[in-house]
């Protein structure tokens, strides 16, 4: 009686587990309507509508969170716009869906140098060099580092105006 008891329940317990993973995609099926939307988004950030292109990419994120090139397109525009802060954290998306993606590892590397963290940035290098030796993505990626952040114009600092003397 105790054995067969036993044996029901982890019966229930083997079918319940497949059945929840037989109900899931697989991480490369991604929703056709996603990657319509992006492929929306691309064409209006050619013609040069970030705006856009950046409405459309993240409904496509909406319709499909899994859709690893949406964030890599949308960190790009975030560069594109001045915003390495914003891109890194695109970038981070990706790389949670597949952390050896070389365009990702590449273009957040880039950001973190156009940011001002070069040494994190090498962090990105050595794990480039580690996938793919010397290949295009770890040479361009070097070739941000060895350029280092952009420099910014500091403000000027412009004495205050005397008080206007009186006469008497």
């Amino acid at each position: 009686m105790r054995i067969t008891l036993v044996s029901a329940a982890a019966a229930l317990a083997l079918l319940s587990v497949s059945t929840s993973l037989y109900g899931q995609r697989a991480d490369d099926q991604i929703d056709a309507r996603s990657v319509a939307l992006l492929e929306k988004g691309k064409a209006a950030r050619a013609a040069g509508n970030l705006s856009d292109a950046n409405g459309l990419i993240e409904s496509a994120l909406a319709v499909d969170p899994r859709n690893r090139q949406a964030y890599i397109v949308l960190a790009e525009i975030a560069r594109a716009q001045g915003l390495p802060g914003k891109a890194i954290r695109f970038y981070r998306e990706a790389l949670t869906l597949e952390p050896n993606d070389l365009v990702a590892l590449r273009g957040q590397g880039e950001a973190m140098v156009q940011k001002g963290a070069v040494e994190r940035a090498k962090e990105n290098l050595a794990r480039v060099k580690t996938l793919c030796g010397d290949c295009a993505d770890a040479t361009r990626l070097a070739a941000a580092i060895a350029k280092g952040p952009p420099t910014t114009a500091t403000a000027q600092v412009v004495p205050p105006p005397k008080p206007d003397e009186k006469k008497n």
